[in-house]
């Protein structure tokens, strides 16, 4: 019975995978762009919006997986957060002026919480533990190539009609997402197995946050990913207005050249990620994905040509595509038989989306006061932190998915 429930929602979490692509969160290298190019905001004051919703999801993220964990009505959770982010990319449209932009910031990244631990949720509820390693490469995979188309349109409507349109883009790509959210079966979701509670009694098992705190393992994979988004999230939105100040009428074009790039590899990083990290075990994947960024940082610092700059993209879709696919995988590992999964995921993707808020606003200070090259030397040292607290911190979590049980009878619950 799980088998033809695999097979009937696979294209659905292929769509939705897609659809959420640029919803979630994707807009802030376009956002930046059209502020600076169009708005003409300094580097501090995007910052400070980017910030703003940074710190919104941070807040956010701990309830937001709590709240998945409990409820079975997780599509419509996702339908809410999309229509939310509709709402505010429109804000940003018709009114691009800082408070009416910040507090649309916020209610975004208060709504992109939501979508990490709910799709993450339902796809382990489907497919069971055993497939939901290539369950969440698939994901991510379809992630990206989203990305990837939504950065094509994105670049040529801001180039040919204008750099706010790629807001309007999202928009359509919440409604998109609301209808494909609604194309999977919510009789298919195992609840229970959806929150991680497949592995027995689990009385024993801390409850709340403490499942993070009394676990070393994941603490100390949640430092590493923290410092890993801090030197990760700014890089690009840095680039672009970099990009910018000396191509200001092709700033949406360059910047939708990197997204393409770095979306391009992701997808079949992903897929590697999905197919061999049970065989090859997580921990050396993961080491190759820190291991690229602080080499990334310092490349951007060598030169100022376009094609060179698009190309070290690569570098980002490597790091992100092994990232994005092994992150939720590694949390369901250390969380097995808890019940808390999605809780562990919010609170450690909290710790990691408040890295990446700081990011943005540092950032932004550091090329004020003292240039693009130094801000992108800062991030890339800040990356290799993050590389040896991984390396020297985290061990491999491979076994706890090896030594999954067979997938319980599936117990169906709509919402």
């Amino acid at each position: 019975m799980r088998e033809e429930a695999i097979a009937a929602n696979r294209r659905p979490l292929d769509w939705l995978s897609f659809f959420l692509a640029d919803v979630q969160g994707g807009i802030g290298p376009f956002l930046a762009i059209y502020l600076l190019g169009s708005r003409h905001w300094n580097p501090g004051e995007i910052g400070v919006v980017l910030t703003i919703a940074g710190i919104a999801t941070v807040v956010a993220r701990g309830p937001a997986g709590a709240l998945v964990d409990a409820v079975t009505w997780k599509r419509t959770l996702i339908a809410l957060a999309a229509g939310t982010i509709m709402a505010t990319a429109s804000v940003m449209a018709l009114w691009p002026y800082f408070w009416p932009v910040a507090i649309a910031q916020g209610l975004t990244g208060a709504a992109d919480a939501v979508f990490p631990a709910a799709l993450s949720g339902i796809s382990l509820g489907i497919v069971g533990r055993q497939m939901f390693t290539r369950r969440i490469g698939r994901n991510e995979a379809f992630n990206h190539g989203g990305n990837a188309a939504t950065a094509i349109a994105a670049g040529l409507a801001g180039y040919l009609i204008a750099p706010g349109a790629v807001l309007w883009i999202v928009v359509a790509l919440a409604l998109a997402s609301i209808v494909a959210c609604y194309r999977v079966d919510g009789r298919a979701i195992d609840h229970e197995l959806a929150r991680g509670a497949d592995d027995g009694d689990n009385a024993h098992q801390p409850t709340g946050l403490k499942l993070v705190f009394e676990n070393r393992s994941l603490l100390m994979f949640t430092a590493a990913i923290t410092l890993f988004h801090f030197a990760n999230a700014a890089m690009l939105p840095l680039l672009g207005e970099n990009l910018a100040r000396s191509h200001a009428a092709a700033g949406s074009l360059f910047m939708a050249s990197c997204i393409i790039t770095a979306q391009v590899v992701m997808v079949p990083m992903a897929i590697m990620v999905g197919r061999h990290a049970d065989a090859w075990g997580r921990k050396p994947i993961f080491l190759a994905g820190f291991a690229v960024l602080p080499v990334r940082g310092f490349l951007y610092t060598l030169t100022t040509d376009p094609t060179l700059l698009i190309s070290i993209q690569i570098l980002d879709g490597v790091g992100a595509g092994i990232f994005g696919a092994l992150f939720p995988v590694v949390v369901a590992d250390l969380t097995k038989g808890s019940g808390r999964y999605n809780l562990a995921q919010g609170a450690s993707g909290a710790c990691w989306g408040l890295g990446a808020a700081m990011s943005n606003g540092v950032a932004g200070e550091i090329v004020n006061a003292a240039g693009f090259d130094t801000a992108f030397l800062f991030l890339a040292g800040c990356a290799l932190a993050a590389l040896l607290v991984f390396w020297l911190g985290v061990p491999e979590t491979r076994d706890a998915a090896i030594r999954a049980a067979p997938p319980a009878p599936l117990r169906a619950v709509a919402d």
